[in-house]
Parts: structure tokens; sequence; C-alpha cells
């Protein structure tokens, strides 16, 4: 059964009920709870007095000062109380109660949690490998301790699922009250999985042993479903560790999708089993500088087990100049006259052998990649080869047709039915639209061109989903804080009734890598995507940067803690975690 909630009123006064039919109470380092008392914990009456923020740290001109003991992205919502309880790093454990047979994911996730994250220290850059500094109290709490936490029930209301979707359910319910069994309560593994994120963010130190929490009471939901982050691996090679960080990173911050930019221009760094040499003669080097099956099936799963899709895109018929270093004859000569120049264009789309070859490559790629939706690309397709070849130029007049967009129409449309017939939907980028390609109703249509405003309105008037990247393009540097024109951004900031809003379902942080590589990729990134995480996560009205500066300040150096090596975006500052490079 699923655990039954009704709506939580805003204000002070939060009422939470649920049912939960247990088959099975299985426990984490301690004794199975009761039946009675599960049922009992699921209808619970909270009353809490509203704690005012307060910073810790000594007031500085110029210096954002961290709040302390709050959640990014901020919950849907939430009510604190003044009181304190208290936890005990050497004492504290998670009851956890689920579905007959367990959930490996639950169970990776709570031991990942109580041995590295939850009272973590000052972490090696890198990660939790190596001693751990601890981290010092903040200065006076406020409040009083009311209570102690021994262990945390966590309940799975429902069947512990093993791949992350577009569809899934990641709400839950976290409830820390000194008068009621403290519980967090998910209908999926992956909303427990947010809401353990949450947990971990909402208890600092409290003294030299303890850790302290207020009391809080906490009903969260994503506002968008699909939150990105693109990588991209052709422009410069990322090593594997470097991807996993990554995924961490994302999954401190609640996004739960990174789109992986696999080739391009450049190198073609994935190994197909299929097709061989095209890592051997495309990648940088075929060594060192590839993507086994073995590594990504590493990836996926590292992902899955932080609630994250693995979305891959493999883009064509432009930026495929790596795939003709293998099979040259996939893409179209360039000519001068009747002189071929010897430099290649975009795939050939006159061939049939083009479309053969495609059917074979894209079989494998949905055998290897889980996940319902395939990038197909389509963006920035230059004509000028198509135009000078003969070939190109005479097929066009064969099929009566005149525009070079419509040639790309042609092979668009092929591509889509290839894709269609191995069971996968799809992404493209809003060129594909804007070029009348005949498309899946299912099809996702990702925007990245300015104005988005008015793209977004045509890409939903028309029935489509959409994506929106515009204004999150993080390789586009800036001085000074730039967080802030990345947390002004609404993806549902275009004109539009409420059946086309619906159709836009979430957004993409893009990190176009051409000065991008493993030395620099996570200080890049982060904390600049954390804006949009919240922007994609949190309500509407979370949009003041003056409320937000504290927050992401106390998550800047929180994500530090945990061995992130990130920049600073509020301007003078330090965190705890700083001697600890």
């Amino acid at each position: 059964g699923r655990c039954q909630r009704r709506e939580i009123p805003q204000g002070n006064r939060l009422t939470l009920a649920s049912t939960i039919p247990m088959t099975r109470a299985r426990p984490i380092l301690v004794a199975n709870l009761s039946h009675v008392l599960l049922v009992a914990l699921c209808a619970t009456h909270v009353t809490l007095p509203q704690r005012h923020r307060r910073h810790t740290h000594v007031s500085r001109p110029w210096v954002v000062s961290p709040s302390r003991g709050e959640a990014w992205p901020r919950p849907m919502n939430q009510t604190t109380g003044l009181n304190l309880i208290l936890l005990n790093p050497n004492t504290f454990t998670f009851v956890f109660a689920g579905p007959p047979g367990g959930c490996d994911i639950a169970d990776r996730a709570l031991k990942r949690y109580r041995d590295q994250l939850l009272f973590s220290g000052c972490a090696a850059p890198g990660g939790f490998d190596g001693g751990h500094r601890r981290v010092p109290p903040g200065g006076p709490v406020g409040g009083v301790p009311v209570a102690g936490l021994n262990s945390l029930l966590v309940r799975l209301c429902g069947p512990c699922e093993r791949m992350p979707h577009q569809d899934m359910d990641e709400s839950y319910t976290l409830q820390l009250t000194a008068d009621s069994r403290p519980s967090l309560t998910a209908n999926s593994v992956w909303g427990l999985l947010r809401g353990l994120e949450t947990f971990s963010q909402i208890i600092y130190p409290y003294n030299a042993v303890e850790f302290a929490v207020n009391e809080t009471v906490i009903y969260d939901a994503p506002r968008f479903k699909h939150r990105g982050l693109l990588i991209d691996t052709s422009r410069h090679f990322l090593p594997i560790t470097k991807i996993v960080e990554t995924l961490d990173a994302m999954a401190y911050n609640k996004m739960n999708v990174l789109h992986w930019h696999m080739t391009d221009d450049q190198s073609f760094p994935f190994v197909s089993r299929t097709f061989p040499a095209m890592s051997e003669k495309g990648a940088y080097d075929p060594e060192t500088h590839v993507y086994r099956p073995t590594d990504v099936q590493y990836v996926i799963y590292k992902a899955a087990s932080r609630g994250i899709r693995v979305m891959v895109e493999f883009d064509t018929p432009g930026h495929t100049l790596s795939w003709g270093q293998a099979y040259p004859e996939l893409l179209t000569t360039c000519y001068d006259g009747d002189v071929p120049t010897g430099e290649l264009g975009p795939v050939d789309p006159t061939r049939n052998e083009t479309y053969v070859f495609m059917s074979r490559f894209f079989m494998e790629v949905a055998h290897v990649f889980p996940d319902q939706y395939l990038h197909l690309g389509g963006d920035e397709v230059s004509f000028d080869c198509w135009k000078s070849n003969p070939n190109i130029t005479s097929f066009m007049r064969n099929i009566g047709i005149s525009r070079f967009d419509k040639l790309e129409e042609h092979y668009i449309q092929r591509l889509l039915q290839i894709v269609q017939t191995l069971g996968k939907s799809y992404v493209v980028w809003q060129e594909v639209f804007d070029n009348n390609v005949k498309m899946a109703p299912d099809t996702v249509v990702h925007v990245w061109k300015p104005p988005y405003n008015e793209e977004l309105a045509l890409v939903t008037s028309a029935g489509y989903k959409a994506l929106l990247s515009t204004c999150w393009y993080l390789d586009h540097i800036s001085y000074g804080a730039d967080w802030k024109k990345y947390y002004a951004c609404d993806p549902h900031d275009f004109s539009g009734n409420s059946l086309q809003k619906a159709l836009v379902i979430g957004g993409e942080v893009c990190l176009w890598a051409e000065y991008i590589d493993a030395a620099n990729i996570i200080s890049r990134t982060w904390p600049r995507a954390s804006a949009a995480a919240e922007r994609l996560w949190s309500p509407a009205t979370v949009d003041s940067v003056d409320n937000a500066a504290p927050r992401l300040e106390e998550h800047r150096c929180r994500m530090r803690r945990r061995g992130l090596m990130i920049e600073p975006q509020n301007g003078p500052g330090f965190c705890d975690c700083d001697n600890a490079i």
C-alpha cells in the first residue's frame, strides 16, 4: 500500500495523517519496531512555535553570514520550532521499514548518510576517504533541548523501484518532534533519498559531542520533474571519478537527470561493441580517454543509487566530425565547385547505408542506457557543405525538395522513426521543432536559444513538452555573484495558459566543455548550479535573492565540508573547512 496524506495547511499548525499497511519492518542496526508503533506514528498532530531564522557568525561588513541548519533547495512546506532535539553520532541509528525483500538502494543510502554525510567533519578534497576534522559548533544556539534523537524511522510505503524515471515520485514527509516518533516517510525510494538529504542538511553541531536539530515538520515535493545537468565529455574527457563526484553534488542539490553529451566534433569516447572503430579512431586516446561498457554501467549504477537518471546524447546530423574518423562515408564530402575540398560536413542524409548504420548503432545505445529517453541533438546544422555537394543537390531534386532545412527534416524524421521502433522516446534541441519536423506526441523540445519565453510559448502551444536551458549556460562565466542571474530564471516565465505551463517539465544547467575538464568542472559548476536547482525544486514563490544568500552560503560550506572544491559566490567570507584543503 501507499502512505495516504492529507493536505498540509500553510502556517504554524500542521496536521499529518497517514495509513501504512506494513507487511514487514526490517531494521538497520537496531531491533524491529512493533506494528502497533508504526501505525500509531501515522496519525500525528503537531503544533510548533515558529523559529526565527538567525545567523551564527559575527556580523562583518560586506560578508554574507551563513544560515544554520537550513535546507537547499528550500522545501515546499516546512514548519520549524524553537525547541531542539539532540543527536549523538555514537549512538544514532536508522530504522528502516519497507517492502518484503528489502530495498538495496535504500540500504546503500542509509549507510552512506549514516557513515559519511550526517555527522561528517571536514572531508579531504574529492571525497570522504581519510581523516576528518570535526566542524566546531558555530556559536550560541537559540532554543532549549527538549529531547534526544536516538533513531529515525525511515518508512518506504511503496515498492522498491530499481531505476529512476521521468515520472518518479520524489515526495516525502519528515517529522522531527519531541512528542512523537521521529520519522521520514516516502511512497518511493526516490522520495526517501530526497528526505535523507534534507535531514542531513538541517542538523548541525551543538557541542563537542552532540548535534542538534530544531523541531521540524516538512512535507516536500519538487515543482518540476526534470532537474538536469549537462556534462560534455567530447571537448574534454572527464574521468569516471569526476563524473561520480558530479553525481554526488547533484544529489546534494536534489537534481535528478545527468544529461551526458557523450560525443561531438572533437572526440568520440564511447566504446561501441557494434562499431569499435568509432572510439579506436575517434577518441583522443583509445586506451585512456574512453568510456567502456563497464564504465557506463558503473555511472548508471552510481546515478541510480542517488535517484538520478542518465540520459545520453548522441548529436546528429551535425557535430559528428569525430564519427568520420572511422567512417568518413557517413559524412558529407564538401566541394569547391567540382573539386572535393578534403573536408567533411554533417551526416550524409541521402545514402540508405546511413540509416542502416544508425539503426544498428542506436539499437546498441538503447540497450546500454536504460532510461526511456534518448537525446538526439539536432542543433546547429550547417548547410554549406550540403549545398556544395552535387550528389546532395541531385538527391533533393529527385525527391522534390528545394530547401536544406527540409533535407534536415528528411534525415531527422527517419532517425526518429528508428528510435521509436526501439521503444524509446526522445529529446531534441529546439531547431528540430523550429524546422517543423514531424515528431511523436511525447517528444521533449530542449530550448536553448533566446528569447526563450517566446520559444516556450510556441513549443507548448503546439502540445509538446519542453525543457529550458537558455538562462543556465554555466560555461558563460562572468565576474561576481553571477548565481543571482541564474536564480532569477523561471521556466514558467512566458505567456501561456495552465495547460501550456504544465508541459514545461523542467530545465537543465549546461556545462559545455571547451574550457572545462577534470581540474575545474566541480568549481565551475557549484554552487552556481545550486541556484537553478532551487528554482526547479522549490515553489515559484521562493525567488528572493536576499533570502537565499545566507542559505546558499551555508550550502556552499556544507558541500566544501563534504569534499567538493567549489567556488565562493557571495564575495568575502569563510567556511569552517577552509583549512582542510
